[in-house]
């Protein structure tokens, strides 16, 4: 694993993996996903973060590894280890802009 990269651990299924990639999807921010369910190297190193447990999502940010946490706390974490992978509205927080603005009628 690249020290400059994100990486979400996740299963099918999950809604907490799905919200949590949803939301840093929609900040911009690039990850490589991986499934424990399909991969057993993960899986274990899940394990080997949650105390034996397979508690998705794990995101790890370097040498940072978070258990089931927020999209600001894993843009949190980019932002002190590996800022350069940030577009410029998540170095901003100004992620909302990623939406699209909705037409008025």
């Amino acid at each position: 694993m690249s020290k400059r990269e994100v990486v979400v651990y996740w299963r099918p299924g999950c809604p907490f993996c799905w919200r949590l990639r949803t939301g840093l999807r929609r900040r911009g921010l690039p990850t490589r996903e991986v499934n424990i369910w399909a991969d057993p190297e993960a899986a274990a190193t899940v394990r080997a973060i949650a105390d034996g447990n397979e508690t998705v999502p794990t995101v790890v940010v370097g040498d940072v590894a978070m258990v089931n946490p927020s999209p600001a706390q894993v843009l949190d974490a980019v932002r002190s280890r590996a800022p350069e992978l940030l577009d410029q509205r998540a170095r901003t927080g100004r992620w909302w802009s990623v939406l699209r603005p909705r037409p008025r009628h």
